[in-house]
């Protein structure tokens, strides 16, 4: 229970600092200033790509360079409120999630986000926050409206499946329940996957069954939480894959840290290292 009290407070505090003390922070990202004259599409990179898989960010970014889509970073963002929302702390997430809009309401273009669980907060959760308020809930809809998960935006907006990528070895996918159950983003993913060359994607047995962090679930019943994760590591050794590919920054961190307490040799990625890879 302590472990995963500290895991969840460490990550509150690195990613909601931001937000309420903006002169401490130095954004990773601003390698990729946003540029009114040439940015297509905003990179909302969600705190736990910036804070611990920056190389994820860095992926996506180069997939659409390559694609030939400009990609702006409004340097002004920070957490989308998602951990107080699902905590029930309505008026905590409120003043965030009016930041998020006020500083994507600066950038123009279609929203990119690498995490579905980020993706759901601003298309659903800031709507349903919003929805008694006159002035902000048609602003809080107009973001929603732009904003799309990652392989969303390639396959359904860009069109894109085949990227030229190559991957030596198997492949597992994980179908993270935000973005399957809340966006129906499944088969964008696994049709970017299928065009991987070289890959052999194996079946992941129970592969739509959550891994057992679900944001504050993890913290309020542990216990719950750890079973879950046992099983969905059982069933990655089952697939035979030495590497599971996820959309899901939350569950590449909560499955990756079970595989390292277990001492276990398979891997975790973000589903932009494998379509970045050559």
């Amino acid at each position: 229970m302590l472990a995963y009290l500290s895991t969840f407070l460490l990550v509150y505090l690195l990613t909601c600092l931001p937000f309420y003390f903006p002169f401490i922070y130095v954004p990773r990202w601003t390698v990729f200033p946003y540029n009114k004259r040439m940015a297509t599409v905003q990179l909302f990179v969600t705190c736990l790509v910036d804070t611990f898989y920056p190389e994820a960010g860095e992926a996506i970014v180069s997939i659409l360079h390559r694609l030939g889509v400009e990609v702006g970073f409004p340097p002004g963002q920070a957490c989308c409120g998602q951990p107080a929302f699902n905590a029930g702390l309505r008026s905590v997430a409120r003043p965030v999630a009016e930041h998020i809009i006020k500083v994507f309401e600066l950038a123009p273009g279609d929203v990119v986000v690498p995490s579905g669980s980020c993706a759901v907060m601003v298309k659903h959760g800031y709507p349903e926050l919003f929805a008694d308020d006159p002035l902000w809930l048609p602003r809080a809809l107009a973001l929603a409206a732009r904003t799309y998960e990652f392989t969303e935006y390639l396959v359904d907006v860009l069109g894109v499946t085949d990227l030229g990528a190559r991957w030596d070895g198997k492949l597992a996918f994980h179908s993270s329940c935000h973005p399957n159950h809340h966006l129906g983003v499944d088969r964008q993913p696994r049709a970017l996957l299928a065009a991987v060359r070289d890959a052999v994607l194996v079946d992941l047995p129970a592969s739509e069954d959550c891994c057992g962090f679900g944001g504050v679930f993890s913290v309020e019943h542990p216990e719950i939480s750890a079973e879950m994760l046992k099983r969905k590591i059982s069933n990655l050794e089952i697939s035979t894959s030495p590497t599971l590919v996820v959309t899901e920054a939350g569950c590449r961190m909560h499955i990756a840290g079970g595989l390292s307490k277990q001492k276990k040799p398979q891997k975790v990625v973000h589903i932009a290292e494998v379509l970045n890879s050559r």
